[in-house]
């Protein structure tokens, strides 16, 4: 019996099965944050093909936040109604509906390497990379403003319909930013030891688990690894979990790099190690990503119980029915949807 095809209930949220569809960013957006009838087609075509949960792109909190002016935003009221279309479709199919909500701080407006209209923010004065902008420095007195937008935004999200929120605390955007020594220095509450870097973005998931239902489940994604020495490491993380538990995070979404131009020593697999370790080490639940693409790879993550789902980027860009094909290959039945019938045999 398959346990990749096996029901998982975090909270009130029952998923029919462990594969995720990764947030990546689709640059497609309007300038204005909305979506477009690429994200309806895109998001749509992936529960159709039987994903179990879907998680959005990221999301910006605010528009200086954005990776680029073609990122979606849930910083405004207006941006709710389109969104809501998506989540609706993805229910009709049986699949969940997620956001990855966040701010890329110092790394805003990749485009333009962090040169976009508004000036771009970190934990400090610490440049990305040679070409890039020099981010202002967050005074302390700012950072209840981002707080309070990370909660508004979760707000709409729950207004929209969404069924998990996700906390974007990896690739090197701003609660990334602040958590690894790399790139904050800061002297004050907030910089230093790992309890002060680790500050914000406890006070960003104690605001968003306020304003989101005790039924449902609240994700946090992070990078478990700079790939640098003097970095974030997996003991940092493992610690940075379980003061999260502590905040009502119901499950860790274990990925790595980004915050300084390290490649990372990819391979097929290459961060569940990651999921393990704070699965383990702290009785969460877990996310394993990265480069997992064949059905043996993904059933063997869930079912040796190194992470509680896997969550799939290019595979599915690749083959957005890839759950389907995936139980064909494990001997599992599954049913497939009733306009698509006649392909099953």
């Amino acid at each position: 019996m398959s346990v990749l095809f096996s029901p998982l209930t975090l909270r009130g949220l029952t998923l029919k099965n462990r594969i995720v569809m990764s947030p990546m960013d689709m640059y497609s957006a309007g300038e204005d944050g909305r979506p477009t009838d690429f994200h309806l087609v895109h998001y749509g075509a992936r529960a159709i093909g039987g994903v179990g949960l879907l998680l959005q792109e990221v999301t910006a909190v605010e528009a200086r936040g954005r990776i680029s002016l073609g990122d979606l935003g849930l910083w405004d009221d207006t941006q709710m109604a389109p969104l809501r279309r998506i989540v609706d479709f993805v229910h009709s199919q049986g699949a969940r509906m997620g956001v990855q909500i966040g701010h890329a701080g110092r790394k805003a407006w990749s485009a333009e390497k962090g040169h976009g209209p508004l000036p771009v923010v970190g934990p400090s004065a610490v440049v990305f990379d040679t070409d890039w902008a020099v981010p202002q420095a967050l005074a302390a007195g700012e950072l209840d403003g981002l707080v309070a937008a990370f909660a508004a935004t979760a707000r709409r999200a729950l207004a929209v319909g969404y069924d998990v929120v996700e906390i974007h605390s990896a690739h090197g955007y701003l609660l990334h930013q602040f958590l690894s020594p790399l790139s904050n220095r800061r002297t004050d509450a907030y910089g230093g030891s790992l309890v002060n870097r680790a500050r914000l973005l406890r006070r960003v998931t104690q605001a968003v688990r306020a304003v989101w239902p005790p039924d449902k489940p609240l994700f946090v994604r992070v990078s478990a690894s700079d790939w640098t020495p003097g970095g974030l490491d997996i003991e940092q993380i493992v610690q940075v979990a379980r003061w999260l538990q502590e905040d009502g995070l119901d499950l860790l979404d274990c990925s790595s790099g980004g915050n300084v131009p390290a490649p990372p020593p990819a391979g097929p697999g290459y961060q569940v190690p990651f999921a393990q370790r704070v699965k383990r080490d702290t009785g969460l639940a877990t996310g394993a990503v990265g480069l997992i693409t064949t059905p043996e790879l993904a059933e063997e993550i869930v079912r040796n119980q190194r992470a509680d789902l896997v969550l799939l980027g290019r595979a599915l860009l690749r083959d957005p029915h890839w759950p389907l094909h995936a139980a064909r290959h494990l001997g599992v039945d599954l049913e497939w949807p009733a306009q698509y019938i006649r392909a099953k045999v």
